[in-house]
């Protein structure tokens, strides 16, 4: 798949879904399993559009990377890209987070607890420990095998919370 099409279905994605999507927050039920530790502090959720793009190695789906855009009440703030990684349009500011917990969404991708490794800039997401993936939508690899080398762009979206050590 190329590069513009997979910008133009987070595009559309974008415009089509942002104005008609809930504003789900972290406070929602969160499973234990994804709870971020004890002296954490929420400091942004966004929600997040776009695709999780796979790809076929071998005859079988793989995940290559998300290509999603979040937003606060529909205006675009960050890009979330392999790494898995969140850049503010914002401030420039950027978190690279390792997932350490899983829950699953029935016909959807997993929420997700993922802890921070690295952090650059001053802005939002330069002092963010934990990233929390939830609500999520959408995004599951399609079924049975793939001719090798095949690409596909699965349209999902999910609350992304932000989490600092306080």
């Amino acid at each position: 798949m190329k590069r513009t099409t997979v910008a133009l279905a987070v595009g559309a994605l974008i415009l089509g879904g942002a104005a008609s999507a809930s504003a789900a927050t972290a406070s929602a039920d969160v499973p234990d399993a994804i709870m971020v530790p004890a002296g954490n502090t929420e400091i942004a959720t966004f929600q997040g559009y776009g695709v999780q793009i796979y790809g076929c190695p071998a005859g079988a789906w793989t995940l290559i990377q998300p290509a999603a855009v979040l937003t606060d009440d529909g205006w675009p703030v960050a890009i979330h890209s392999k790494g898995p990684t969140w850049t503010s349009i914002v401030d420039g500011s950027s978190v690279g987070a390792k997932a350490v917990a899983s829950s699953p969404q029935p016909g959807a991708i997993p929420q997700l607890l993922l802890k921070a490794n690295s952090n650059t800039g001053q802005g939002i997401f330069g002092t963010v420990t934990y990233v929390q993936r939830l609500n999520t939508r959408g995004g599951v690899a399609p079924g049975g095998t793939c001719s090798t080398g095949a690409q596909t762009a699965v349209p999902y979206s999910a609350d992304y919370a932000f989490w600092d050590a306080s």
